[in-house]
Order: structure tokens, then C-alpha cells, then sequence
């Protein structure tokens, strides 16, 4: 009998762990960067404070201190270096009519202005400011819980390529870092399982690469699932080992049961099937990131009802948003 193209779950961990690369994980938390910070002096301490909080032993390591620097736009002498991401303006009510942002746009940097007023309603720009532009933001305090719902998923999106060690070095990000890498694995995740399905509905390739695609396309969804581990692992403070995986194998192990159900339903439903497949991809790459994430902060893995619950979430938004990708696709001449 011929063997099925599938490859067991053992077999797909194999391949997955001979390309797997920790160094590269480790490297991208050494990767330098810089948040500059000005405005009201005590809302600037408040900021650090609260960034930096939940290193372990409350010890803050000088490479984490040394990423957030005070400066006064006014007596700027230089350009700051290469690695400096972005701009934090911290006011209270009236201050920022009289701040002189204007010094700090040939900075060609993000700059975030952060007001406190505990009068006020929260208020945020839709998408995080472009280098050289303002985005105003409103919280009520400056603390954990009110960055976290306005500010620090935009810090985030100005942070390209050095998340891993914006978190590794500001504990109060970690969340926002992690969610950040989780939705950027699940759209890559989406896009091998799309481009996967595409191959088994035509009809001359999927003949010849069928049984190829479909062992391929899970070692390289597991393959990032598995890299996306070890990031937050890295967020999170672990140095990455590929031998973390294993104490972690039970939420990446529930990817081989979804990688099996989008098979099954896509030979039921050829026409959706290229949004299934994609849509099972996002939603398992979804829980393995949120799982990894709520494991090293919780100190415990979710409870299955906890997964499940997020899992139909995902799926549900991701089966929305593969179908009209399809159907764009579909219309195009």
C-alpha cells in the first residue's frame, strides 16, 4: 500500500527541529534599540517605572534601563543614534498646546504624545503615528492597565524588528509584543495553507505535488509555530532552546489534530476549501502564540475550555476574513 503523503506528528518534529534555529531567536533579543522620552518629568519616572516593572527580583538590568533615555527637545546638540525607534511626549492637560513637537520632527521618528487626564475620556489614533508625525493619545493614568489598552500595541507596530527585545526588556509590553508576533506567524501560517490549497484544487498539480504540498505545508506551519514559541519564550525571559519545545508540545500538539480537520473538510467542500484550510492554519497558529503567551504569564497552560473558547473565536474571524480573500481573488480578472 502507498503511504499516505501526511507525515505522523513524530516525523514532522524531526524535520521541523533539524530547521529550527535558536541562535536567531537569541539574537534578535540582543538587537539595540532606544525609546526617547521627555516632557513632564514625574509622568517620564511614572513611565519608566511602570515599563520596567516585573524584571525577575525586581533587579533591572543596565541593558533595560539604558533603552529609555530622557531628552530635552530644546537642547538637542545631535541626531540621536540609528537605533532610537521612536519619541514619547508625557503631559498633562494644557501641556500639550504649549510643547514645542516641532523640534522633534526632523528627528524623522514616530512621536507619541501621551496626555494624562483623569477627567478625560481615553482617546487614540487609529493606527500608531508615521515617522515625523504625532499621534495624540489621551489615558486616565499613567500605569500598566491604561497603556496597555491605548498606547502599547501602537509602540509596538513603530518597533519593527527589535519586538523580541522590546519585550525582553520591558516586562509591561510583553503582552503587546506577543500578540504582535502571533498575529504576524498566523498570517504567514495562512498564506502556506492557502497557497497549499490552491495546489490540491488544480487539477494537473495537485496530481503531480498533492502528497508533497500536503507533508510540506504542515512541516512549515509547524515549523512556525514552533519558532513563534520560542520568540515569546524569549519575550518572556527564557533564552530559546529548542528543547522548551517539549515542555510547550501540548499546545503546539493540538496543531496536528487541526492540520488533519482542514483536510478532511476541504476534500468535502472543494470550493471553501482554500478558506478552511487558511482559516484552521490562523486559528491553531492563533492558540499556540496566546497559549505560549498565557502559559509564561500565568505560570499554568489554559484549561481546554479556555483554548476551545479561543480557538472558535479565531477560526470564526479567520474563516471571514479567508473567504473575502478569496472572493477578491476570485473577481480579479
Amino acid at each position: 500500500m502507498q503511504r499516505s503523503g501526511i507525515l505522523s506528528a513524530s516525523e514532522v518534529m524531526m524535520l521541523v527541529r533539524k530547521r529550527t534555529d535558536a541562535q536567531s531567536a537569541y539574537a534578535e533579543t540582543r538587537r539595540p534599540f532606544r525609546y526617547l522620552l521627555c516632557g513632564d518629568p514625574a509622568l517620564i519616572s511614572d513611565l519608566r517605572a511602570t515599563l520596567l516593572a516585573g524584571h525577575p527580583g525586581e533587579h533591572i538590568p543596565l541593558e533595560a534601563a539604558s533603552t529609555l533615555e530622557t531628552i530635552d527637545p530644546g537642547r538637542m546638540q545631535a541626531l540621536p543614534g540609528s537605533d532610537a525607534r521612536l519619541v514619547i511626549f508625557l503631559g498633562r492637560p494644557g501641556d500639550r498646546e504649549g510643547a514645542r513637537l516641532d523640534y522633534l520632527v526632523p528627528l524623522k521618528l514616530p512621536i507619541f504624545s501621551v496626555v494624562v487626564d483623569p477627567e478625560a475620556a481615553p482617546s487614540a489614533p487609529q493606527a500608531a503615528p508615521q515617522p515625523g508625525a504625532v499621534g495624540d493619545y489621551v489615558v486616565p493614568r499613567m500605569d500598566r492597565e491604561a497603556l496597555r489598552q491605548h498606547v502599547f500595541g501602537h509602540l509596538v507596530d513603530r518597533s519593527k524588528g527589535v519586538e523580541i527585545a522590546v519585550g525582553r526588556n520591558l516586562p509591561a509590553m510583553r503582552e503587546a509584543v506577543a500578540a504582535k508576533l502571533t498575529r504576524n506567524a498566523a498570517s504567514s501560517a495562512l498564506k502556506i495553507a492557502a497557497a497549499s490549497a490552491m495546489v490540491d484544487h488544480l487539477p494537473v498539480l495537485g496530481v503531480i505535488l498533492g502528497p508533497m504540498a500536503s507533508a510540506g505545508d504542515m512541516v512549515a506551519i509547524t515549523g512556525i509555530q514552533i519558532a513563534l514559541l520560542m520568540q515569546i519564550s524569549a519575550v518572556y525571559g527564557k533564552d530559546p532552546d529548542v528543547g522548551q519545545i517539549w515542555e510547550l508540545l501540548p499546545i503546539v500538539g493540538g496543531g496536528f489534530g487541526w492540520r488533519m480537520l482542514y483536510r478532511e473538510l476541504s476534500g468535502f467542500i472543494p470550493v471553501a476549501g482554500i478558506a478552511i484550510k487558511s482559516a484552521i492554519a490562523y486559528a491553531g497558529t492563533i492558540v499556540v502564540g496566546e497559549g505560549v503567551a498565557f502559559y509564561y504569564a500565568e505560570g499554568r497552560h489554559m484549561t481546554k475550555a479556555q483554548a476551545a473558547q479561543l480557538y472558535a473565536e479565531t477560526k470564526s474571524a479567520a474563516m471571514r476574513f479567508a473567504r473575502e480573500t478569496y472572493d477578491r481573488f476570485r473577481k480579479k480578472p
